[in-house]
C-alpha cells in the first residue's frame, strides 16, 4: 500500500479508495479533507493509473487550489499536471478555447464590478453610478441564480425596471464581445448545451471530476457541473452542508443536500473524526447544529477526549464584555486547562463587523496588539470616514478636504468644475465653506444652484442642531439627511455588507459625548487620537485576532472567544420569523462554524444590555444559548431575565383582540429583546403582535 495512505483513519481510507458511482464525502470541520481529496488525486494517478490530464479539481479560491495542487504534487510528481482551477478560472479556459463559438474574441476582457457599473452608466446616462452601482451587483447576483433578463427575477429583485436595466446591459456585454465574472459560469453553460460535440469531447478529457467545499457552490455552479458530468464521468465532492455560511454570495446548502438526488447511484461517507478540538468542544457544536432540520446528518467526535467545559459568561454591557475578554487575555481571568495559550492564538468573534469598534478603542488604550481579519479597521472603512468628513465639516467649516469629500457623495449633480468654482471662492473669501457655497450659487446655472442649495440646508440645518439634541441624535440625523444611509444601504442590499451596521456604531460611540460643539470635538479628538495609536501599533509583536463568524472559515485558533450572544444581534432579528426557516439554520450554521474554529479553549459571552442606536436598550441571551446542554458549559455570571417566552404568550393558547376577535398562537418568535407572535383568528385571518406592546387577552376555550 502506498506511503501516502498511512495514517489515514478508516473512512478517510473508504474516500481515497472508493472509485465508480459518485461520491459525496461530507466532511466535517477539522475532519482532515484537504488531505483526503489531495491524497485522492495521488491515489488515482499513481495506483489506478489514471492519466493527470484527465482529472479536473474545482474549489473556491486560488490560495485554496495552489495549496491543494502542492499537497498532491508532494506525494505524487504527476500531479503537476492535474488541471486544479477555481470555477471561474476553469470557466475562462472554456470560453476562451472556444469563444468563437458563441461569437465572442478569445482575448476578451473580464469585467469587475466597477466596469460593470461603467458599461451600465453608458447605456444609462441620466442615472448616478451610486444609483446603479446596486443594480450592477443584482445583475451579478442574478447570473449566481443563472437568470437570464428573460427569467422570473422577483427572487433578485422587485423593481419591475430591473428587467430593462439587465436586459440592456447583457445586450451591450455580448455586443462587446466580453464577460462580467457571471459570464464565466453562464456562458460556459451556454456553450455546452448548444454544442453537444464540444461537450462530448470535454467530458472524454475530463473523466474524473472532483469538487472542494462544495456547499459553497451557487445554482449556476451546480448547472455547470451537471454539464461537465457524463455518463462515464466519475465525481466526487466534498463539503460540509453545516458550514453552508454563504447564503448571501448566491451559496445554495441545497446543492449538497439533495447531490443524491442529482447524481443516482452515490455513496455517502462521512468524515467524523475531528482532529482539532476538545470534546468538550465539540458537544457544544454538536447539540446546537442538531436542531437544525435541512442536513444530512452526522455527529463530530476526537480522541482528544475531556478537555475544559466551554464557558459562557453572563454579562452587564458591551464595555464588560470587552473588559471580560482583556481580562482573558492577561491571565486575571481563570482558565482551566488552558494555560500558556498566547494572544497570537486567541481569536474574539463577533457577527458584525460594527462589533470590532469598542475592542480596537479598549485594545490600543490598553496598548494590546490586534489585527483585523477581512476588513479594514473600523475609522478606515469608506462609509465611517464619510459620516466623519460631515461631522468634521460642521466642527469646521474652513476644513476643505473633508468637504471635497462629501460635497457630491451622494451625487448632487455638482461636477468637478462646479467644485472648482467653489473652492476659487474659497480662496478669494474667508475660507468658510458655506460662504464660498453661497457665492458660487449666485453665479451658477439653475441645476447647479439648486444642488448647492440643497447641500447648504443640510449644513444649515445640522449646525442649528446643536444643543437641542444628543450628540448621538445628531450624528443619526447627519447620517439620514446627508443621503449617507441611503448611498450604502444600497450596496448593503446586494452586496450583503453591513455599511449602515457601522454607521450605527458611530452612532453608538458618539452617545457618550455632551451634544454640544465642543463634545462633537472632543469626539473628532477621540476619534484622531486612536487612528494615531494604531499606526503605532508594530509589525511582529503577538496580536490579538479580530475577526467576523464568516472570516473564521478555515482557520482555528487554540483559544476562541465568541461575543454578542444575544437574540437580536446573533441571531440577527431580521431571520428568525416563521418563514425565513432558511436564513434562521443559516445562522445557527454560522454559530456551529464559529464554535469549531476553538482547538483548546472556548469562551462565549451575553449581554443584558448593549447600545443600539445611541440608547441603551435591554436584550435576552441567544436561543442558540438556550441549545446548548447545561452540563456542558462552565457558567459565570447571573442570567437576569429568563426570558419574554415565560409571558403566557405560546403557540396553542387563545387570545381574544378588540379588533380581531377570538384567535389562536400558531407561532412565536423573538425580534431582539421583543417576542412575536403569529395568531389565526376565527375568521381565518392571520396577524402578528407584540404581546408586550399591544392588548392581547389570554382566554380558555376554543374559537
Amino acid at each position: 500500500m502506498s506511503h501516502y495512505l498511512e495514517g489515514l483513519n478508516d473512512q478517510q481510507k473508504q474516500a481515497v479508495l472508493h472509485t465508480g458511482s459518485p461520491l459525496l464525502i461530507l466532511a466535517g470541520a477539522g475532519s482532515g479533507k484537504t488531505r483526503v481529496i489531495t491524497v485522492k488525486i495521488a491515489y488515482l494517478i499513481d495506483q489506478l493509473g489514471v492519466s493527470p490530464q484527465s482529472i479536473l479539481a474545482v474549489t473556491f479560491t486560488n490560495r485554496a487550489a495552489a495549496e491543494m495542487r502542492h499537497r498532491a504534487a508532494a506525494m505524487e510528481p504527476a500531479a503537476v499536471n492535474v488541471m486544479i482551477r477555481t470555477f471561474h478560472s476553469f470557466g475562462a479556459w472554456l470560453l476562451r478555447r472556444n469563444a468563437h463559438l458563441l461569437d465572442m474574441p478569445s482575448g476578451f476582457t473580464i469585467y469587475d464590478d466597477d466596469d460593470s457599473t461603467t458599461l451600465l452608466r453608458s447605456l444609462f446616462p441620466e442615472q448616478t453610478r451610486s444609483a446603479l452601482a446596486p443594480i450592477a451587483r443584482r445583475i451579478a447576483r442574478a447570473k449566481d441564480y443563472g437568470l437570464t433578463p428573460e427569467d422570473d427575477l422577483r427572487l433578485i429583485s422587485s423593481d419591475p425596471e430591473f428587467r430593462r436595466f439587465y436586459a440592456a446591459y447583457d445586450q451591450r456585454l455580448r455586443q462587446i464581445g466580453n464577460a462580467d465574472f457571471g459570464d464565466l459560469i453562464g456562458r460556459p453553460i451556454e456553450l455546452l448545451r448548444a454544442n453537444p460535440d464540444v461537450a462530448a469531447r470535454l467530458r472524454d478529457r475530463f473523466s474524473v471530476i472532483l469538487v472542494d467545499e462544495y456547499q459553497d457552490s451557487n445554482v449556476a455552479q451546480f448547472a455547470l457541473l451537471r454539464e461537465l458530468v457524463g455518463a462515464a464521468s466519475y465525481l466526487c465532492v466534498v463539503g460540509d452542508d453545516d458550514q453552508s455560511i454563504y447564503r448571501f454570495r448566491g451559496a445554495e446548502v441545497r446543492n449538497i443536500l439533495t447531490f443524491s438526488e442529482s447524481f443516482p447511484g452515490t455513496q455517502l461517507v462521512r468524515l467524523e473524526e475531528n482532529y482539532r478540538s476538545t470534546s468538550a468542544i465539540l458537544h457544544v457544536a454538536s447539540s446546537v447544529v442538531a436542531y437544525n432540520q435541512g442536513r444530512l446528518g452526522k455527529t463530530l467526535w476526537t480522541r482528544r477526549a475531556g478537555g475544559a467545559r466551554p464557558v459562557l459568561a453572563y454579562l452587564d454591557s458591551e464595555e464588560q464584555e470587552v473588559r471580560y475578554c482583556m481580562a482573558v487575555l492577561t491571565g486575571e481571568m481563570e482558565e482551566q486547562g488552558a494555560g500558556g495559550i498566547s494572544a497570537a492564538e486567541t481569536a474574539i468573534l463577533y457577527r458584525t463587523n460594527a462589533q470590532s469598534r469598542l475592542f480596537e478603542t479598549a485594545f490600543l488604550r490598553a496598548e494590546i496588539n490586534y489585527r483585523i481579519v477581512g476588513t479594514l479597521r473600523f475609522y478606515e472603512r469608506e462609509e465611517i470616514k464619510d459620516a466623519v468628513a460631515w461631522l468634521k465639516l460642521l466642527a469646521n467649516p474652513r476644513d476643505e478636504v473633508s468637504f471635497r469629500r462629501i460635497v457630491n457623495k451622494p451625487a448632487r449633480g455638482l461636477g468637478d468644475k462646479s467644485v472648482a468654482r467653489i473652492i476659487e471662492c474659497l480662496a478669494a473669501g474667508d475660507g468658510d465653506i458655506r460662504a464660498a457655497c453661497r457665492s458660487a450659487r449666485s453665479t451658477a446655472a439653475a441645476r447647479t444652484a439648486a444642488a448647492l442649495g440643497g447641500f447648504l440646508a443640510i449644513v444649515d440645518a445640522l449646525q442649528q442642531s446643536f444643543g437641542s439634541r444628543t450628540l448621538a441624535d445628531l450624528v443619526e440625523r447627519m447620517i439620514s439627511v446627508s443621503g449617507l444611509a441611503g448611498h450604502h444601504q444600497d450596496q448593503d442590499e446586494v452586496a450583503g455588507s453591513q455599511r449602515l451596521q457601522n454607521l450605527e456604531e458611530l452612532v453608538n460611540a458618539a452617545s457618550l459625548y455632551p451634544p454640544s460643539r465642543e463634545g462633537l470635538i472632543e469626539f473628532l479628538e477621540a476619534i484622531e487620537l486612536d487612528s494615531a495609536r494604531q499606526s503605532d501599533q508594530q509589525d511582529g509583536q503577538e496580536r490579538v485576532t479580530l475577526i467576523t463568524m464568516h472570516n473564521t472559515k478555515g482557520l482555528e485558533f487554540d483559544r476562541v472567544i465568541i461575543t454578542g450572544l444575544e437574540e437580536g444581534l446573533f441571531p440577527r432579528a431580521d431571520r428568525v420569523s416563521p418563514d425565513q426557516v432558511d436564513d434562521l439554520e443559516e445562522e445557527r450554521r454560522l454559530f456551529y462554524v464559529a464554535l469549531t474554529r476553538a482547538r483548546r479553549s472556548l469562551h462565549m459571552t451575553s449581554c443584558r444590555s448593549r447600545r443600539v442606536h445611541g440608547r441603551v436598550m435591554d436584550l435576552y441571551p441567544s436561543r442558540f444559548v438556550r441549545e446548548i446542554p447545561a452540563d456542558a458549559l462552565e457558567v459565570r455570571g447571573e442570567r437576569g431575565p429568563a426570558s419574554v417566552a415565560d409571558d403566557g404568550y405560546d403557540p396553542g393558547v387563545y387570545v381574544y383582540h378588540d379588533d380581531y376577535g377570538t384567535g389562536v398562537i400558531v407561532k412565536r418568535w423573538q425580534t431582539g429583546a421583543n417576542a412575536v407572535v403569529l395568531v389565526r383568528f376565527e375568521t381565518g385571518r392571520t396577524a402578528q403582535f407584540l404581546p408586550r406592546y399591544t392588548q392581547l387577552e389570554r382566554v380558555s376555550g376554543e374559537y
